[in-house]
């Protein structure tokens, strides 16, 4: 059985993440193998929220150029989750900190 922590790898911080959290929306980057269900238990254990929905996405890889003598390659795929809140539950404190 995999940690929360493994389950949830790190916050995605753009402008369009953080008009989002105004909405109370979060965005993740999430193992790619993990559900929504395990989404939204490993949210509710390490921020003490009320998830509303777990939306998901795999997001594939960009092709990039390198150095030269080394030819182009590709950024590797991963997976977004945007995790809604209820209205009642609390904010995540690391997005209320950035704004």
């Amino acid at each position: 059985m995999k940690s929360v922590y493994d389950v949830i790898i790190r916050p995605i911080v753009s402008e369009r993440t953080m008009a989002g959290s105004t909405q109370r929306k979060y965005t993740f980057e999430v193992a790619k193998d993990a559900t929504k269900i395990d989404i939204a238990r490993a949210a509710t254990e390490i921020f003490g929220i009320k998830v509303l929905s777990v939306n998901t996405m795999n997001v594939r890889g960009k092709k990039k150029r390198f150095s030269a003598g080394r030819p182009e390659g590709t950024t590797p795929s991963w997976k977004k989750a945007i995790i809604t809140v209820t209205e009642d539950s609390k904010t995540i404190e690391f997005f209320d900190s950035l704004m």
